[in-house]
């Protein structure tokens, strides 16, 4: 029996350093919680420190995380608008960005933005969860 590939490590030094930071990985299992304030200033002390491609990448998660954050407090206007926004900043040269399943992503928070931009309730669609990727 042999054992599974490991995942490939990432080109970009600092993407390296990312994937490597123990406050990104904290910062997804917020998110996939549905802790959404704290993963926000989990997610905003990294984009700050970023200044490379996973900049937007972070930053679009980021905003996935706040508008989360509005649709709970009621704010519709504004998970609308946040949830769009972090929408756009996935996508782009970001495939493989910090070994994590942005297909899926981008397909959870599509559906939840046509709900909202519909005024449809976002009962029974999933909430937004960062997968990691599986290599082939």
């Amino acid at each position: 029996m042999s054992l599974p590939e490991p995942p490939l490590l990432p080109q970009d030094p600092e993407e390296q350093a990312l994937v490597a930071d123990t406050r990104l990985a904290h910062a997804i299992a917020l998110f996939n919680g549905g802790e959404w304030y704290a993963c926000h200033d989990g997610l905003e002390e990294l984009w700050h420190e970023t200044s490379g491609r996973m900049r937007p990448l972070l930053q679009g998660i980021l905003q996935i995380a706040v508008a989360e954050l509005h649709h709970e407090r009621g704010n519709l206007r504004g998970a609308t608008i946040l949830m769009g926004e972090g929408l756009g900043r996935l996508q782009g040269d970001l495939e493989g960005g910090l070994g994590l399943d942005l297909d899926s992503l981008r397909r959870q928070v599509g559906e939840r933005l046509q709900a909202l931009q519909q005024q449809r309730p976002l009962r029974g669609l999933e909430l937004p969860y960062l997968a990691v990727k599986i290599q082939a």
